[in-house]
């Protein structure tokens, strides 16, 4: 029988890396991507293939329209389609909005909304087929609270969660669901410039006393992919240990 396939974009570290390890635990092919064949991709590569062989990588730039396609077609040589898309790459940008230049707006706007756009759009086309089908978005907290130094950050985020409720009904009747993960702060690099004091604040304001670690968050993709949550679509579903509870 063959196994089911998930995509996860953004998966060279981090919650990417987390889930796609996650996937291929559950008996998934995985698809690894990230914007170039960087050594962080080839290592999560190698710590990939260590749980099983049916992991692949593909780098390519998914901010951009036309290498999403190439990323697709190189998918389809090998797989019949996508069952599980995550889109997960994201950057961000910390500082004064003022202080924003226009290329650091559009970097986070390409890739964070951009490039959910033209995977989903992508892996739709095969899902509607099928008459199934799966879309993890990986947002976060701050797309529906704001977040003070990372505006522009927040604002693709908020973007996610409404597209993700939108096409979650738009989608419901073919079978597809569409969910999304709203991360609040968890063990990555993406918050390695918080300082000690910074990280005491923080820690000091979530109830659980602690930051999320991305096996956490890798758990509840993979449920949500799983027909356990068959019924689960268009929900923003939180990880954030009672922060945004406050």
């Amino acid at each position: 029988m063959n196994k089911k396939v998930a995509l996860i974009t953004g998966s060279s570290r981090g919650i990417g890396k987390e889930i796609a390890k996650e996937f291929l635990r559950e008996n998934y092919a995985v698809i690894l991507n990230g914007r170039s064949q960087s050594e962080a991709l080839t290592q999560a590569f190698a710590e990939c293939k260590a749980i099983s062989p049916d992991v692949y990588m593909i780098p390519k730039d998914i901010s951009c329209y036309e290498q999403a396609t190439q990323l697709f077609e190189e998918i389809h040589q090998t797989h019949a389609q996508v069952d599980v898309l995550v889109n997960n790459a994201a950057v961000s940008y910390v500082g004064l909005f003022n202080q924003m230049k226009p290329e650091e707006w559009n970097d986070v706007m390409h890739t964070n909304v951009n490039g959910v756009y033209n995977c989903t759009y992508h892996a739709v086309q095969k899902m509607i087929g099928q008459q199934q089908g799966c879309i993890l978005n990986i947002s976060s907290i701050w797309g529906t609270t704001g977040a003070s130094c990372e505006a522009v950050y927040a604002a693709s985020k908020g973007a996610v969660n409404a597209f993700t409720k939108s096409l979650a009904k738009e989608l419901g009747p073919t079978g597809i669901r569409v969910n999304a993960i709203s991360c609040g702060v968890i063990e990555t690099e993406m918050n390695a410039w918080l300082d000690e004091e910074e990280r005491a604040g923080l820690t000091d304001d979530i109830p659980l006393m602690r930051f999320g670690t991305p096996s956490e968050v890798a758990a509840l993709a993979v449920f949500l992919a799983s027909p356990k949550a068959s019924y689960i679509s268009g929900q923003i579903l939180t990880v954030d240990g009672a922060y945004t509870c406050m």
